[in-house]
């Protein structure tokens, strides 16, 4: 076969493989009724709030109601107690991040730093999807959010108030499913591994790091949104896996620009934005164990009303979901760069070295 036709065919092999990866539905036994806990954990603070005339105050309740997805699916007594730490976790991120707000400089060793230990210790206690992603995403908002000291215990107290409602849904949650389904069973926690607890969570949150410094470098508008799809990114199990994601975080979000722009065009009366954000977590949820190309089309219009819905009323939706789109294509490509370095022997095997010098031995498991 001629060279040129011999890299023409295996050019549509390569096409041929990517579209089956990118359309291709994965199995999933997750219950109907977990997506719509979800979306009641999420949804109901600002519907609340709504109808108490405070919007705002509802939307930060509810993304602190994105809690409830690190619900297990363990025994009851477990699984509280490792909703609750997740709670009191994200409380601690996102008050680090308004409290970072006001010191200046500080958004990347901040983030960057946060990104490393948040990461380590989802590893280290085995948490589950969607890992260190809603502990960092609101320390990531909360850094660029405008405000000033004394707003803060306001602020805090209503995204408490909205852990502390995601922990309550779990709990019925918890109820209603154990009866129909049986709980996994408890399985100790393996030794932690220096690659997987201490190597990875050292290069992820780098790359994170890295990722908000271009982004604060290229001035863009909304930063805080590049670190977010750079670590979506760079947290895939494997190079494939992070490729996958990357390709189909930038289709689906690109799709759903589509979608954002016609809801954000309806979004001058606020209880449109409070129901659009209940339907558009249920929808997720059922979605985004299947698909996740799919779960971005819906996930992009969710995200920028829980960071922007209070302000929509006063800006250009178009410039919005431009800023959006460039965002996220620089965020994922960071990510998969860092991906790269990540699942490469001989980077990891150099910035393993140096990191066992700092790393005393007993923390982790030996010959790992």
């Amino acid at each position: 076969m001629p060279a040129p036709a011999h890299r023409l065919s295996e050019l549509l092999q390569l096409v041929r493989r990517e579209s089956r990866e990118l359309f291709s539905f994965s199995a999933s036994d997750r219950p109907w009724e977990m997506p719509l806990a979800a979306a009641i954990s999420a949804g109901v603070p600002v519907l609340v709030a709504t109808g108490f005339g405070r919007m705002a105050d509802g939307v930060v309740a509810s993304l602190a109601g994105m809690a409830f997805l690190y619900l297990p699916s363990t025994p009851m007594p477990h699984r509280m107690a490792v909703l609750m730490a997740c709670c009191f976790g994200m409380i601690g991120c996102y008050t680090a991040g308004l409290l970072g707000h006001l010191v200046p400089l500080a958004e990347v060793p901040l983030i960057t730093s946060a990104a490393i230990l948040v990461t380590m210790i989802c590893r280290y206690f085995r948490v589950g999807v969607p890992g260190s992603l809603f502990f960092i995403m609101p320390m990531a908002i909360g850094t660029f959010a405008p405000g000033t000291l004394a707003e803060l215990p306001y602020r805090i107290g209503l995204f408490a108030m909205g852990c502390m409602f995601a922990w309550a849904v779990g709990l019925i949650y918890s109820v209603y499913i154990l009866k129909r389904r049986p709980a996994d069973p408890l399985v100790a926690t393996p030794p932690a591994e220096f690659e997987f607890v201490y190597l990875e969570p050292v290069i992820i949150g780098l790359s994170v790091g890295l990722s908000l410094a271009i982004a604060l470098l290229l001035q863009l508008d909304k930063p805080y949104w590049v670190p977010v799809s750079c670590l979506v990114v760079v947290q895939g199990v494997t190079l494939r896996a992070a490729w996958n994601k990357q390709v189909q975080r930038i289709v689906g979000t690109s799709v759903g620009l589509i979608l954002a722009g016609a809801l954000l065009s309806l979004t001058t009366d606020p209880w449109v934005v409070a129901i659009a954000i209940l339907v558009l977590t249920f929808v997720i949820e059922t979605a985004v164990v299947r698909h996740y190309a799919l779960a971005a089309v819906f996930i992009t219009p969710l995200t920028i009303l829980l960071a922007e819905a209070p302000d929509l009323q006063h800006g250009n939706v178009g410039a919005l979901m431009q800023a959006r789109f460039l965002d996220t294509l620089l965020g994922a490509a960071i990510g998969f760069v860092a991906a790269i370095a990540l699942h490469n022997p001989g980077f990891r095997r150099r910035t393993g070295d140096l990191l066992r010098r700092i790393i005393p031995a007993r923390m982790y498991a030996s010959g790992t």
